[in-house]
């Protein structure tokens, strides 16, 4: 059996997560997903949705065979435990491919790290553009947030 690992904050689920989450089944015979803790979310604005609330929504998506929460202190916890043969990065998560390699290794993990390269062609396959749309259409004020 192929275990894959994707990982994410997930905070407003788009078709570019669920084209991501295809890719990563794909790839192997169980996808888990690990849902982002809002504490360790430092690359874009904290989540406001809980994180409870974020991992059974991945979870129910039908490429998904288990959703975790990772863990506050240590984000390599749950790969070290899980020990899977296939890590997923998606075309725009901020992890360096070589770095992540390393610190697998680091922990005596033979994981392989896949950078998924599809991205879904749509206008609103970005939670920073579903967030812009919404303020402005609800308030007439445009914001400018990273594309994430």
């Amino acid at each position: 059996m192929v275990r894959v690992v994707a990982t994410g904050t997930f905070e407003i689920i788009h078709p570019g997560h669920l084209r991501f989450l295809k890719e990563a089944k794909a790839l192997g015979d169980e996808l888990v997903v690990i849902v982002a803790r809002a504490r360790n979310v430092k690359h874009k604005p904290k989540p406001v949705i809980p994180e409870e609330q974020r991992r059974k929504v991945v979870e129910s998506i039908k490429y998904v065979d288990k959703a975790i929460l990772g863990d506050e202190k240590d984000i390599f916890k749950p790969i070290v435990e899980l020990k899977p043969d296939i890590i997923v990065l998606g075309h725009d998560q901020h992890f360096d491919e070589k770095w992540l390699e390393e610190e697998l290794r680091k922990r005596d993990l033979n994981s392989k790290v896949v950078r998924i390269k599809a991205k879904e062609p749509c206008e609103f396959c970005s939670s920073a553009k579903i967030i812009q749309a919404l303020v402005e259409s609800r308030t007439g004020i445009k914001i400018d947030l990273p594309n994430r």
